[in-house]
């Protein structure tokens, strides 16, 4: 159990430290506690004993461990109230009635990652917002060509094909309008259904010779179909953040951004906004993940915020859970 003044201690050297990214030492606390600069050693020093507080290198001042960022969010923080330029830039989506789910989420979790610089996830259901409006090739070469998803919301998503044989450009619009002809209008949740039993079976019939470009085509739309609950903004923020300089650990958080099955376990089912801390985050023992999971007209998922432990905590979840409160209206 701490003293008051411990307590006061651990929660000044933990927003201080957010702010700065640097050690504190006693003497910059000497005013703010209305003690001595030996007392403050001595209360820092109790600190580290119980594993609240660590040390960089021997003649430095201190800053929050694992343990001690746990006993401030649990103990001692408080959700700070948003800006008035925070709260204006997160109403001006909210109060726009023609934005869908999807893009109401995306734009709002933009502003919070140009807030925070770290990584928004969105993990939900969006496939059922996505109609196929149609797909397109781009030739490169005669075994090379570039494949494009585009939706009704107006994403477009592309991809590099390479065929093991060569294929006119007439077998290539054959193909693409073909799949055109059965899937435009389609969403994302029957679009794999129609192309195994509606295309398949013409292009096994008529157009042998371009089972492969099928092939190649129906393996992007079922990774499309697949990915197209994952939102992700700011992933490239981590390396804004001065605890990230080692090129080593950048490069195996940057690798599990992009492992789509890894950041589906990000998922999150309880509805009250949650930290996970170093190692709690199973993510990183390096970062913190705050999420929480929100549910609208039928529709629901996960919102999830990741960065440094050295985060911004009482800000972050006043601002996920002014997004999913305003979400949810």
């Amino acid at each position: 159990m701490l003293t008051l003044r411990q307590e006061k201690l651990l929660k000044i050297i933990v927003e201080e430290y957010v702010k700065s990214a640097k050690p504190i030492g006693s003497k910059s606390l000497c005013q703010e506690l209305n003690c001595s600069s030996a007392t403050i050693r001595n209360e820092m020093s109790e600190l580290e004993n119980l594993e609240l507080l660590e040390k960089t290198h021997i003649s430095s001042g201190r800053i929050p461990s694992e343990k001690g960022y746990r006993y401030y969010v649990d103990n001692l923080m408080k959700p700070k109230e948003l800006t008035g330029e925070d709260m204006l830039k997160l109403q001006t989506i909210f109060s726009n009635n023609s934005l869908v789910l999807s893009d109401a989420v995306s734009k709002s979790l933009e502003i919070v990652a140009e807030l925070t610089n770290c990584t928004i996830i969105s993990l939900g259901s969006s496939a059922r917002e996505n109609i196929i409006s149609k797909v397109e090739v781009i030739p490169v070469t005669d075994q090379q060509l570039v494949a494009l998803i585009v939706t009704d919301k107006g994403h477009v998503e592309n991809k590099k094909v390479l065929l093991e044989d060569k294929i006119s450009p007439l077998e290539v619009k054959q193909t693409v309008d073909l799949i055109n002809k059965h899937i435009s209008g389609t969403s994302l949740e029957e679009v794999i259904a129609k192309l195994e039993f509606e295309v398949k079976p013409i292009i096994n019939d008529n157009v042998l010779y371009q089972r492969k470009l099928f092939d190649a085509f129906c393996t992007f739309i079922n990774e499309f179909a697949a990915d197209a609950n994952i939102k992700m903004i700011g992933t490239t923020n981590i390396l804004k953040q001065p605890e990230f300089n080692d090129v080593t650990k950048i490069r195996e958080i940057l690798d599990k951004f992009e492992d789509k099955e890894f950041i589906k376990n990000i998922k999150e089912d309880n509805d009250e906004i949650k930290v996970y801390i170093g190692s709690e985050s199973e993510f990183d023992d390096n970062v913190s993940i705050i999420k929480t999971h929100y549910h609208v007209d039928g529709e629901e998922g996960t919102l999830a915020l990741i960065g440094p432990t050295r985060l911004d905590y009482d800000r972050i979840v006043t601002l996920l859970d002014y997004i999913k409160k305003n979400l949810e209206k």
